[in-house]
């Protein structure tokens, strides 16, 4: 059963709505103020909001302000109530994030029908999609949906990318930003000297390329396929479309980026600060927590010693020299580009 929350002051229109509410098999909560109606929500966490515009000690642009900054209440539907009907009040409403607005006097099924349209958009970009071709045009194509984007392409470009061929290259401009179907991809920058150091490692089912896009710069690394590859590009209109007019999509892309900026700042500290074994050792762990499958044991994996070098912020022949040490010491196995990670605790515990 699903929770509505609804913030009213006037006593005779919110008990008659919460009837309705009820009667329609709604579990219905209710506040009598903006101030309570914020604190219901952050404890109830209910699955939409219906909030009265004007109300006293807080009105609803303010409960609406409050919630969208709270990380819990972020991505709750919303529905504004308003006696008004003036144009400009719709529009500021919608500004701060609404995702309708309903004037009194209603009737039972133009609010009923503002609520199911509400709480299936929302389900559709909470449900968690499968991470492949198919999960991800179902998941743009829900996405669409919630602001009627039916000009937008609903085909994606899927490329095939032989091992070692660049898919992006730094200096380029964006035109959106890239899905992994198939395949494994790196992304690096280049020193002065052609020295390259590996930025980022995806997979099937990763999202790489979108914070140039974000940030309308060009690229600043440089993205190559691991092995063979099949990635298809998702034109920045798609994208714009799942981080700026949904308010859950932004906020899971937030998370992504926050981790993926996290990441790479310890990855700066290790390298400034760690032994040239215990980088080599943790650049295998990277692999095998990336790219491990369940079926993988043990862990095993194709990579160049110059990709592994780069990964770690070594030399190549420092790189090799340690592959074989390790390799005496029983952690890998060797078979020609191919690496086997033997004793994962080892490396991981390995000392400085």
């Amino acid at each position: 059963m699903k929770k509505i929350l609804l913030i009213e002051d006037n006593k005779e229109v919110r008990e008659n709505t919460a009837e309705i509410l009820a009667l329609a098999n709604y579990k219905v909560v209710t506040a009598k103020n903006g101030k309570e109606g914020v604190e219901t929500a952050q404890k109830e966490l209910p699955d939409l909001i219906i909030c009265d515009i004007m109300m006293p000690v807080l009105d609803g642009y303010g409960v609406l302000h409050m919630l969208s900054k709270n990380e819990t209440t972020l991505g709750i539907p919303f529905i504004f109530l308003s006696a008004k009907a003036e144009r400009s009040d719709m529009r500021k409403g919608m500004d701060l994030g609404a995702d309708d607005y309903l004037t009194k006097p209603f009737d039972d099924a133009e609010l009923l029908s503002a609520i199911e349209t509400r709480l299936k958009k929302s389900e559709t970009v909470k449900k968690e999609f499968s991470k492949d071709l198919e999960g991800l045009n179902e998941f743009i194509n829900g996405a669409k949906c919630f602001e009627d984007l039916k000009k937008l392409s609903a085909g994606h470009d899927v490329r095939e990318h032989k091992k070692k061929s660049t898919i992006y290259s730094e200096g380029g401009y964006p035109k959106g930003i890239f899905f992994i179907h198939k395949g494994k991809v790196k992304t690096y920058r280049t020193n002065e000297q052609g020295k390259e150091f590996i930025t980022g490692l995806y997979r099937e089912g990763d999202f790489f390329g979108y914070l140039s896009l974000l940030e309308e710069n060009k690229y600043s690394d440089t993205a190559n396929a691991l092995e063979d590859a099949e990635v298809c590009l998702i034109p920045k209109d798609d994208f714009y479309s799942l981080i700026y007019k949904n308010a859950e999509v932004s906020r899971q892309f937030v998370k992504m980026i926050s981790g993926n900026l996290q990441e790479k700042e310890e990855q700066l500290v290790k390298l400034a600060y760690n032994s040239v074994r215990k980088r080599v050792a943790e650049a295998l762990t990277t692999l095998s927590n990336r790219y491990k499958k369940e079926t993988d044991t043990p862990f095993s994996m194709n990579i160049s010693r110059e990709d592994l070098a780069n990964l770690s912020g070594t030399a190549t022949e420092t790189t090799i020299r340690t592959l074989s040490d390790f390799k005496e010491e029983g952690l890998i196995e060797i078979k020609g580009s191919a690496i086997s990670v033997l004793n994962y605790e080892r490396l991981s515990r390995m000392r400085n």
